[in-house]
């Protein structure tokens, strides 16, 4: 995190040239207006005025990145998942969007390196790195406009940083749907699964093969069995046209 530092003009003083470059590797390209992304990084307590009274800080950004990171990921879930409900698409978006999910994602995507606070490390406050995500967004939509927004967000957040699959499942028991079809059919089934030797994030990962009556029907992948277990099956379910919308 950058301590912020002032110069007698009220301006603030941190390493440029170093955040350019990591703001760059975050990005993946080199952003247009740095000031956006400069200011996607101030957080209230280091919140400087000009000399027109205006406040300079992320909590503008923050508001605009929240509403734009909503629409990205409605857009997203609806087309990536065609069979699944209102209701279980809503609570995945709500689960991708919470405090705690936005914050570990900011953390991840290495934001806590960009902050610039007034505040000692051991006082920073639980929702700093997940606000700084919607400011970032905020920013970029601002910079580069919407498509180039949610480029970044969909490859450089969602898939990087979380299974979607996994995440979707959570909501609903599909194993157990997928047991019940098979009981009702008089048909068996069977999940072998295997363990990775690490996910993105360094953690096992498993995969699970899903067959009905020896026919593998779908896999499915997760940082548990019983998570991969449940993606197999919501996507056994999707193939055999049995997931209501």
């Amino acid at each position: 995190m950058f301590l912020l530092n002032r110069k007698k003009n009220n301006t603030l003083i941190h390493d440029r040239g170093r955040f350019r470059s990591e703001l760059k590797n975050l990005l993946g390209f080199r952003p247009l207006n740095l000031r956006l992304y400069e200011m996607a990084f101030i957080h209230r307590s280091a919140t400087y005025t000009l000399p027109d009274g205006v406040r300079i800080n992320n909590e503008r950004l923050e508001y605009l990145g929240d509403a734009i990171i909503d629409s990205i990921l409605s857009d997203y879930l609806f087309h990536r998942y065609p069979e699944a409900s209102e209701g279980s698409l809503t609570k995945t978006r709500a689960r991708i969007v919470n405090r705690e999910t936005l914050n570990q994602l900011g953390l991840s995507m290495g934001l806590d390196r960009l902050i610039v606070s007034n505040l000692a490390p051991s006082d920073s406050p639980r929702n700093l790195y997940g606000n700084a995500v919607e400011a970032l967004v905020g920013a970029l939509f601002i910079d580069r406009g919407y498509d180039r927004t949610r480029k970044f967000f969909i490859e450089r957040g969602l898939k990087e940083h979380f299974n979607l699959d996994a995440l979707l499942a959570a909501e609903t028991d599909y194993k157990s749907l997928i047991l019940e079809y098979c009981q009702k059919n008089k048909q068996k089934l069977n999940f072998t699964s295997r363990e990775k030797q690490s996910g993105s994030n360094g953690h096992p990962l498993f995969t699970v093969t899903l067959e009905i009556s020896n026919e593998v029907i779908s896999q499915g992948e997760g940082s548990t069995k019983k998570e991969a277990e449940q993606v197999a099956s919501m996507t056994a379910l999707s193939k055999l046209g049995l997931l209501k919308g």
